[in-house]
Order: structure tokens, then C-alpha cells, then sequence
């Protein structure tokens, strides 16, 4: 049986480039070149038919480590909570207060770049304080 290399995390989004742009804020991740014979991303959805322009952007792990990640215009929005979500791993290997620092640094930063801060999440016995976030267009990601 063959395992998996790679992977991509796509995002149905109404606005991909904005959505994405944040994503490469939040992450560090940079837009990846763009296509041949093109000098810049603008150059290429200028090409595209009209109702192809803007319906996609992507962004990658500049290291090369991290998936890239795939944003698709869709016409309908969000409705309900997210079956999956990313957990953003800013606090790893800290606890206590500490921990609860870093994690509301990162918060107030990502609330700058039009983050919504949903809830704190307490230690518990089984596991450590996290933030519940929202993105620029709802979907939940948590700060960890």
C-alpha cells in the first residue's frame, strides 16, 4: 500500500485571496510563484475568462513543511460549525501561565488581522488552556 506524501487543506470560502492572504499572516506562509508565463498572480486572473477570476488562491509553508494551503470561491456561505479546523500550535511544550501569555499575544495579534476570539478554553486534567478562534470569514481554528 502506497502512503501519502503530501497533502492540501482547502478552504470553500466567498473571497479566496483575502481569506488567504490571512491565512499567510496567521502562519508565516508566503504565495507560491506564479504560473509560467506569468509575471504576477494579478497577470494571471487577468487572463482567466471573467467568472474565473478570483475564485482561487493558494498560499504554502515557505519551508516546505506544512501543506499548502487551497482556497476556493463557493457561492454559499458558512452555516454551521466546521467539521474539521486547524489547530494553530503557538503555545507547544508551555503551560500554565506561560502558556496562557503566549497564547494571548498571538490572540491579540491575530484579532488585528480580523480574527474573532470565540472562547478560552481552561486546563482541564487532560489537557492545556487553548484559545477557539474564528477567521476573517468564520471558519473556527483554535490557538494551542
Amino acid at each position: 500500500m502506497a502512503s501519502v506524501r503530501q497533502f492540501q487543506v482547502t478552504f470553500d470560502c466567498a473571497q479566496p485571496e483575502r481569506v488567504a492572504r490571512f491565512w499567510c499572516e496567521v502562519l508565516g506562509y508566503v504565495l507560491p510563484p506564479p504560473p509560467e508565463g506569468f509575471a504576477t498572480w494579478d497577470d494571471f486572473d487577468r487572463a482567466l475568462p471573467p467568472a474565473d477570476r478570483g475564485s482561487w488562491f493558494a498560499c504554502v509553508d515557505p519551508a516546505g513543511l506544512g501543506p499548502r494551503l487551497f482556497f476556493q470561491r463557493v457561492p454559499e456561505g458558512k452555516i454551521v460549525k466546521n467539521r474539521l479546523h486547524l489547530d494553530v500550535r503557538v503555545g507547544t511544550a508551555l503551560v500554565g501561565e506561560e502558556r496562557l501569555a503566549t497564547l494571548e499575544a498571538e490572540c491579540a495579534r491575530l484579532v488585528a488581522l480580523g480574527a474573532i476570539r470565540v472562547r478560552l478554553l481552561p486546563a482541564d486534567d487532560d489537557n492545556e488552556s487553548c484559545i477557539v478562534m474564528q477567521d476573517i470569514e468564520g471558519n473556527e481554528f483554535d490557538l494551542d
